[in-house]
């Protein structure tokens, strides 16, 4: 049976890992690779890493950084950042990559999503999109370039162009619950997992296991995406990498699962 998958989320600015609030306030947490032997250690489902300059500042991928987190890693890893042509996502999977992570790019042109699709499959590509509400109104809409650029369209109208453009999976990631740790947007995440048939991911809140659990119970199979979860200890917000247990996701995360 598949089972829900528990993702820590790694943010890459000027080569250290970062983690926001709202994408605010970077804060660093610490050096990316030590972050991943953890996380190897702790047995993680997988992994995603994104480096959150690439696309603002116009660079390409650090295919060098990408390298040495794809011979570290133990997990499934997901990569973003820059790119922007079928040809560096074929590089970015040569390198023992799984998947490959566009956000702006796609917005901009979403025939990048087929192309890529077309170069190293559909189940590699993953469309990441970061929204929020719009003021005065319930409409989430689409931002890019770290948050700065607002598309003015709303999310599940680009998830499903996406998957008809043949992305593999979708993450949507709140602006709103960015950093906040106060649990998900179940109600948006609900609404995603109806528009789309491809796998979920929902990123943006997760601060408990029962953060968790509460997802699950409402949208069942998805991925769920945390970041200041797997990397914060305490009011203080103290720096301490963790992950829950095969005890802990059997008993409080996949219980939602079964049957009442």
């Amino acid at each position: 049976m598949l089972r829900p998958r528990i993702i820590p989320c790694l943010l890459i600015q000027d080569g250290g890992l970062v983690k926001t609030v709202r994408f605010k306030d970077p804060k660093y947490v610490g050096d990316p690779i030590n972050a991943v032997k953890i996380f190897n250690e702790k047995e993680a489902d997988e992994l995603i890493v994104l480096d959150i300059d690439a696309t603002a500042h116009g660079r390409e991928p650090d295919y060098k950084r990408i390298a040495n987190l794809a011979v570290e890693c133990r997990m499934p890893l997901c990569y973003g950042g820059g790119i922007r042509t079928p040809e560096q996502a074929r590089a970015i999977i040569a390198l023992g990559v799984e998947k490959v992570a566009i956000s702006a790019a796609a917005l901009e042109d979403p025939s990048l999503v087929t192309r890529i699709a077309e170069e190293i499959g559909s189940q590699s590509v993953v469309v990441v999109l970061d929204h929020k509400h719009r003021m005065l109104s319930k409409q989430q809409d689409v931002w890019t370039h770290n948050g700065t650029r607002n598309t003015k369209r709303n999310v599940l109208d680009v998830a499903r162009q996406m998957e008809a453009a043949g992305a593999g999976e979708i993450v949507i990631n709140s602006i709103d619950h960015d950093g906040r740790m106060k649990g998900y947007d179940v109600a948006l995440a609900t609404q995603l997992r109806e528009a789309v048939s491809i796998p979920v991911t929902i990123l943006g809140g997760g601060g408990s296991l029962e953060d968790m659990r509460s997802l699950v119970s409402a949208c069942g199979v998805v991925g769920i995406s945390a970041g200041s979860f797997f990397v914060f200890k305490g009011s203080y917000r103290a720096v301490l990498i963790s992950y829950p247990s095969a005890r802990q996701k059997d008993e409080v995360v996949f219980s939602a699962l079964q049957p009442r």
